[in-house]
């Protein structure tokens, strides 16, 4: 081993490696990352998420569903009043539905034949 290179020293159990650095007592140059300012965050800009919205035949959901695309160039900040719009206008379809009567029978109903015999 040469005389140039640091010896390490027994102290106690563990092995420690005598320092060369010079003690100074200005602090470390900062590192390469911490001097480069903090760049802002601007999110990405609303895009359809491309979700296929298949008609269901009942025109007052069909014009719901298709309100939702509404959302879609909107922040998200902004979908909320949409989705709440579409539930409200779900809701009330359904109550529509519940609030119609029964339909009325396809035909006259059979009557039933008595066999009276006298």
């Amino acid at each position: 081993m040469s005389d140039s290179m640091p010896r390490p020293q027994v102290e106690g159990q563990g092995i420690h490696a005598e320092s060369t650095a010079p003690q100074t007592d200005e602090p470390a140059a900062p590192q390469a990352y911490e001097s480069a300012a903090p760049q802002p965050y601007e999110p990405a800009a609303p895009a359809p998420l491309g979700v296929q919205r298949v008609p269901t035949g009942n025109a007052g959901v069909d014009a719901q569903l298709e309100r939702l695309a509404d959302a879609d160039h909107l922040p998200a900040d902004g979908h909320l009043e949409v989705y709440e719009d579409v539930h409200r206008g779900l809701r009330d379809a359904l109550t529509a539905l519940d609030a119609r009567p029964a339909p009325a029978p396809a035909g006259p109903l059979p009557s039933p034949s008595y066999n009276h015999r006298s």
